[in-house]
């Protein structure tokens, strides 16, 4: 029950690439490795065929501006086929556009390092000059650590969803954190398991990198390998013993596990390192209210519906809360915030029904959102009772309504 509630608000905290400062991609060309495209089907087999026997060669994948003209979108095939040439020849390289605006290149013959990663200025200065635009750029260089060759297209690739965070202009190295957002993708995809390899590969690079441990522990956690999930948390935190979303991490493991002393000790503490993050702020409250500790919640509450006030859900527990305090109104008020950000929260419909009940108004409403709630979650016995005590309600005032008509007549 608890996963279920997890993936609607009180969920796993992840460090991935929605920080202020940068914007994940409209495209993420690592879908090409699981819904690969004709082109890179055929680069993958150029690459097999050609770098098996090669003791160094560049990856790298390219980008023209999203934003740039259509005109320059239009000569980008023609562009890159010259500046390819311009650069290497066919000895000494391959290459294969993937769509109208990205290319993929491979190049050898470099003696060292350094001489590679000037052809690979040289190569990002041509095109870009060529068509008056900053282009994004992934790249690698083989031998990359124990990854094969035919992975070597793959990993431009991530890397170039890398650079893409960063915006036009920028160019960055496969590494760890080229990983993690592999893997961050492949999460968003609900594809765990391959999520999972996405980290353990960046680990093998980054074996203290706390992001990739915490992701671990996130996509452990989601597939409800608990133990996993603390190993990995444990681990970061003893890199770090600050790192909130770690914090928070192991805090939402009690919970899960019904240890609530040690949860709220633990997010007691991550809200003391931050009291501005949305998840730490609605899972106190909402543990301090299922703790009948009501002021101790309301003020973590209040903050959760000030961080994300689109969120209907620290509204339906205010509303659950001032019904315990028999603050029938206003729990009214808060279920009715509640319903109006999430029509089909049944918990709020319920409670909303049930607070207006409890006051005897609206009745007629009060029993369609009863009835709405038990359409949604049918199973429900609670909203089912919730249901049969306002129609109890409404048939009693009916009838004893009836019974005073009688008597003036």
């Amino acid at each position: 029950m608890m996963l279920k509630f997890i993936a609607k608000e009180i969920r796993f905290l992840k460090k991935n690439g929605d920080a202020p400062d940068l914007r994940p991609p409209d495209v993420y060309y690592s879908d090409l490795l699981t819904q690969p495209s004709k082109e890179f089907k055929i680069f993958s087999r150029r690459i097999a065929d050609t770098c098996a026997s090669l003791q160094t060669f560049t990856t790298v994948a390219i980008q023209i501006d999203p934003a740039a003209s259509e005109e320059t979108i239009d000569k980008a095939n023609e562009i890159f086929h010259a500046c390819f040439h311009s650069v290497l020849d066919d000895d000494k390289g391959i290459w294969e556009c993937l769509d109208p605006f990205t290319a993929i290149f491979v190049f050898w013959n470099y003696k060292t390092a350094d001489q590679g990663k000037k052809l690979l200025g040289l190569l990002n200065d041509k095109i870009s000059q060529a068509l008056n635009a900053e282009l994004i750029m992934g790249a690698i260089a083989f031998p990359f650590h124990n990854f094969p060759v035919e992975e070597m297209a793959g990993c431009a690739l991530k890397a170039l969803d890398h650079a893409a965070f960063f915006g036009p202009g920028h160019t960055v190295e496969f590494d760890g954190l080229s990983l993690n957002i592999s893997g961050d993708r492949l999460f968003q995809l609900n594809n765990i398991d391959a999520a999972i390899t996405e980290y353990e590969k960046g680990l093998s690079i980054a074996p203290v990198d706390i992001n990739l441990l915490n992701s671990l522990g996130v996509a452990f956690g989601v597939d409800a390998c608990l133990d996993k999930a603390m190993e990995f948390f444990e681990k970061a935190r003893n890199i770090n013993p600050e790192e909130v979303m770690v914090i928070h991490n192991i805090g939402l493991i009690h919970r899960i596990n019904e240890r609530n002393d040690s949860a709220l000790a633990y997010l007691r503490k991550a809200h003391a390192i931050n009291p501005d993050v949305f998840e730490i702020e609605l899972l106190l409250g909402h543990l301090l209210f299922k703790e009948n500790e009501f002021d101790l919640a309301m003020p973590h509450l209040d903050a959760a519906i000030r961080l994300k006030p689109e969120s209907g859900t620290a509204f339906r527990i205010k509303g659950q809360l001032f019904l315990a305090r028999e603050d029938y109104a206003g729990a009214a008020a808060q279920f009715n915030q509640a319903v109006k950000l999430n029509p089909n929260d049944p918990k709020a419909l319920s409670g909303y029904a049930r607070a207006m009940a409890l006051q005897k108004k609206n009745l007629s409403i009060a029993l369609s959102f009863a009835q709405k709630s038990l359409d949604l979650d049918p199973e429900n016995k609670q909203y089912k009772q919730n249901l049969e005590k306002i129609q109890n309600i409404q048939d009693r005032i009916k009838e004893t309504n009836q019974d005073l008509s009688i008597k003036s007549a």
